[in-house]
């Protein structure tokens, strides 16, 4: 008597390879909180009008998730306000926005798949942190935070607008500088792992090369701002 071979459960291998390591999770999240609070700290200590503090919000949120990515944002801000601080504290929900968002656009909404569609998710996530953190920086700070952004909000209030218009608008001109470099950065360090660990994301894929490019592309983008920015502030004070 002879039994039929049993089938494997092709649902379980499904699950399994959709399941993330538990060594990339756990060696990950921590780099992408240090990496968030190395590049908030360096734009804080030089008065940047960027913040630099969500690179590792996007690349985690890509790679492992949303709400992964969600979790990064606030250990990042937890960690700020033990070094700095509790300013940072308020923002991470900010942080929690950005994470959902690039998580879901990529992932869900495939809007990684080119790079126009990139620039645009990269657009929406600072249009949202812009809703979510200028309630924050009216309310609780009486609108301003300290950072580089405040002396555009100040122009904003010389030339007659009200606070909460002077400091949305500071903070739309930063964030998009600020998401643009911080999207396009994470999209060239996502190319930079290995492929075993990115091959079923639908993101734009690219050669070393390229992503590099990508992400100089972005930065020259965020500087550009950053520039119309000075511009603005300079012209201001002369007048």
């Amino acid at each position: 008597m002879t039994t039929a071979p049993v089938a494997a459960p092709q649902k379980s291998s499904r699950m399994n390879r959709n399941n993330l390591p538990t060594t990339l999770i756990v060696t990950l999240i921590p780099v992408c909180v240090a990496l968030n609070i190395v590049g908030g700290y360096i734009a804080s200590a030089l008065r940047l009008p960027v913040y630099l503090d969500m690179i590792g919000t996007a690349i985690s949120a890509i790679v492992l998730g949303p709400w992964w990515g969600a979790l990064v944002g606030v250990l990042t801000n937890g960690g700020s306000a033990l070094i700095s601080g509790p300013v940072s504290l308020p923002f991470a929900l900010v942080n929690v926005v950005g994470a959902l968002i690039w998580g879901y656009g990529v992932r869900s909404w495939k809007m990684g798949r080119t790079i126009p569609r990139f620039f645009i998710l990269n657009v929406i996530v600072a249009v949202a942190c812009t809703i979510v953190a200028a309630p924050i920086i009216v309310l609780v700070f009486g609108g301003a935070t300290g950072n580089g952004a405040d002396a555009l909000t100040g122009t904003f209030l010389a030339v007659g607008q009200n606070l909460v218009g002077s400091v949305f608008s500071s903070n739309i001109l930063t964030s998009l500088a600020d998401k643009i470099i911080g999207g396009f950065v994470a999209l060239a360090v996502i190319e930079a792992l290995p492929k075993s660990l990115t091959q079923n994301i639908d993101i734009v894929k690219a050669t070393p090369l390229k992503g590099i490019l990508l992400a100089v592309a972005g930065i020259v983008i965020g500087v550009l701002i950053v520039v119309i920015f000075l511009a603005v502030t300079a012209g201001s004070a002369a007048a």
